[in-house]
């Protein structure tokens, strides 16, 4: 699918997402270098400006410290071969100064690197030295611009006697600014090339994650992702590697009975990513795990992959869905869901309609058989034989329908029992309606009782088949608003030890038939029984069977 063209592509930048994270990254970098290096160099120069300033005004405070100094200079005259000329000039020389100027009150020069200006008047103020100040300052004299220090310049008594002016060469601190600029243009362009490396290798590893697409593909993806996933009559439920859940989408919410999970809406191109590059719908289920979201369970034990194998039949409330799960690469997984409820009802209604074909066929042949003997009792003139031959068989369908009427009022369960009587004495099983039975038509599901007793009178039936003497009993009772059923078989029973199996998806001892699946039909039971605050379980009875008692508490009105 193509996507419109962004407007970096018009400007000439690449399109690529890769591209453009690299881009911006080695941009940011650079930024970062040049901002550091400004940063540096803007305060260099005031700190060794200050550090020149401090040394100079050290070599002044050092000279005037001599006590020989201030004698000198008050015996003798402002001469070139004077003591106060040599004393200053072989500090100059052993400080590396500009110059070591010594004045007295007046400003005139007693010392000088040019001897012909000793007797002068210095070029700058001297005010503040020979008022007894120390004075740091970068000034413009004779020799050129210098930081300079200047002290007062005390006698043995006490009194100032003059002051002691020491110059640094400005343009030795100039030249150690220079001097710094090659070494930190060359820790800066390290760090610059590391930053590009690192950016390189980050980007590259964007690359593979976002399997080279531009930013208006990953897009286009995400919006597509979004109404794909909302759109699909197929439960989706994503998993992280640790077992939260991370989407679920609406088909998936309804199929689990879990609260509607809704995607933020925006405009044009749609954001689904929070941090971790997972979707975020707005709701309570993402990051939780899913065993805290769905429950201890073989829904919860299919979709975190406890259970392992392809279409993974599951009961989740009163659905019966169909699952398979599919790993991804960061460790988590993906599992889809499909409503198969409809499908296992008209399933159970095919199995029904098929016996009921079959006791037809085989009451259609039965028929023709008593018809034959009724047409050749008419033939040999035996006409009360004949009466007593159609009365016999008439009685006995009718004993079993009146007798199923009598005791079951509901019209939907009474037929139902009486088409599993038919069903039953075509296997060779007598089914039989329990003396205590008595339900009165005031069921408030009877459409789910209904499917709680097809079901246990099937699996009785096919239990009851090939048993020494194949029976199975019906009891079915009003205990006030509760309906309380109870099917007995003469099968091989349930053992003890998995009484509680027999009502989890998926177990059952019998093979799977082409178009279903075995194991659904307890599990049904138990759910349609919980889901009415019932109970469903499994016993045995004296001679040997199996007893299924349903308790329903609030089952007629």
């Amino acid at each position: 699918m193509r996507f419109p063209l962004t407007g970096a592509r018009r400007l000439g930048l690449p399109r690529r997402a890769v591209s453009q994270i690299l881009l911006t990254q080695l941009a940011i970098a650079a930024g970062v270098v040049v901002l550091a290096t400004g940063l540096f160099l803007a305060p260099l120069g005031a700190q060794l400006d200050d550090q020149a300033m401090r040394r100079a005004l050290a070599i002044a405070q050092s000279a005037a410290a001599d006590p020989s100094l201030a004698s000198d200079l008050l015996a003798s005259g402002a001469t070139a071969d004077s003591p106060v000329q040599a004393t200053a000039e072989r500090l100059r020389r052993a400080t590396g100064a500009e110059y070591v100027v010594v004045l007295d009150l007046k400003g005139i020069r007693h010392s000088h690197p040019s001897p012909e200006r000793i007797g002068l008047p210095v070029s700058t103020d001297p005010s503040e030295a020979l008022a007894g100040r120390e004075v740091m300052e970068i000034d413009e004299g004779t020799l050129g611009r210098s930081a300079r220090g200047k002290v007062p310049l005390i006698a043995a008594d006490g009194e100032i006697v003059g002051a002691v002016s020491v110059g640094i060469s400005y343009d030795g601190v100039r030249d150690r600014l220079l001097g710094a600029i090659p070494g930190l243009l060359a820790y800066a362009g390290g760090a610059l090339a590391a930053g590009a490396l690192v950016a390189y290798l980050l980007s590259r590893r964007i690359q593979r994650q976002t399997r080279d697409l531009a930013f208006s593909d990953i897009a286009g993806l995400l919006a597509e992702r979004e109404a794909m996933l909302h759109s699909i009559r197929e439960g989706v439920i994503a998993l992280d590697r640790h077992g939260r859940v991370r989407l679920v989408n609406d088909e998936a919410a309804r199929l689990l009975g879990l609260p509607p999970q809704h995607f933020p809406a925006s405009p044009g191109t749609a954001d689904l990513t929070d941090g971790a590059g997972t979707a975020d719908p707005v709701g309570s289920l993402t990051g939780r795990p899913l065993d805290e979201v769905l429950g201890a369970g073989r829904t919860a034990d299919v979709l975190s992959g406890r259970v392992t194998g392809r279409d993974l039949l599951t009961v989740q409330g009163p659905r019966v869905l169909v699952a398979n799960r599919m790993p991804t690469e960061d460790g988590g997984a993906v599992a889809t869901l499909r409503d198969r409820t409809e499908l296992e009802h008209l399933s159970r209604e095919l199995d029904s309609t098929r016996g009921l074909i079959d006791a037809l066929r085989a009451q259609d042949h039965e028929h023709a058989n008593r018809l034959h003997t009724l047409l050749g009792l008419l033939e040999l003139g035996l006409h009360e034989e004949a009466v007593e031959f159609v009365t016999e068989v008439v009685g006995v369908h009718r004993t079993t329908a009146e007798q199923v009427t009598e005791k079951i009022h509901d019209p939907l369960l009474a037929a139902l029992l009486v088409g599993k009587a038919t069903v039953a004495a075509e296997r060779g099983v007598p089914l039989r309606l329990a003396a205590t039975s008595l339900l009165p038509d005031r069921l408030v599901d009877p459409g789910g009782l209904v499917t709680i007793v097809g079901n246990l009178v099937d699996n009785a039936l096919d239990a009851a088949v090939g048993s020494a003497s194949p029976a199975v009993e019906v009891e079915l009772r009003a205990e006030g608003r509760a309906a309380v059923l109870r099917v007995r078989d003469s099968g091989p029973g349930v053992p003890a030890a998995h009484r509680e199996e027999v009502f989890t998806e998926g177990w059952s001892t019998k093979q799977p038939e082409a178009h279903r699946e075995r194991g659904l039909g307890l599990a049904l039971v138990r759910r349609l029984a919980e889901r009415q605050g019932g109970t469903a379980r499994a016993g045995g009875t004296e001679d040997g069977g199996a007893e299924f008692s349903v308790v329903l508490p609030e089952a007629l009105r």
